[in-house]
């Protein structure tokens, strides 16, 4: 392939009336344009090649741009979730202290109600004690007067 030294230091040799022999010049232009032609179609195969690649360049970056608002968003996304996990979760403890709590106050409420019943059961035992022992008392003197008359 020619350089352009080539072509700058290219010397024809001169005929006889000061000038350049033709066939020399014309196989040298011959050189020139074939050389020329291939380095044309090379750059516009290479300026292709280059829009293709920049093209590509482009596509990829938006790709990049896209996995990058898509991974913040994802991450926002998860932050959110966490947060309202844990909110949930605490509302839920809450909830259940709440319900223990109401539990452990209706079992001390029915506690105290039980208590109650069952000092109330032991007057009523007591009451019936006695009736029945002024029951038996009354029996037992009714039984000596009995005796007594025989």
């Amino acid at each position: 392939m020619l350089t352009p030294l080539d072509i700058e230091n290219k010397k024809f040799s001169k005929q006889m009336m000061n000038g350049y022999n033709v066939e020399e010049v014309d196989d040298f232009l011959d050189e020139v344009t074939e050389n020329y032609e291939k380095t044309y179609k090379e750059s516009n195969e290479s300026r292709k090649v280059i829009d293709e690649l920049k093209k590509e360049l482009e596509h990829y970056k938006n790709i990049e741009t896209t996995l990058q608002s898509t991974l913040v968003m994802a991450q926002s996304t998860a932050e959110e979730v966490k947060n309202v996990a844990r909110q949930q979760a605490d509302q839920i403890i809450k909830d259940a202290k709440g319900n223990a709590q109401k539990t452990v106050d209706d079992l001390e409420q029915e506690i105290v109600m039980k208590k109650k019943e069952l000092e109330d059961v032991k007057k009523q035992f007591d009451i019936y004690k006695a009736k029945m022992e002024a029951l038996l008392i009354s029996q037992l003197e009714l039984l000596k007067d009995v005796n007594k008359e025989d």
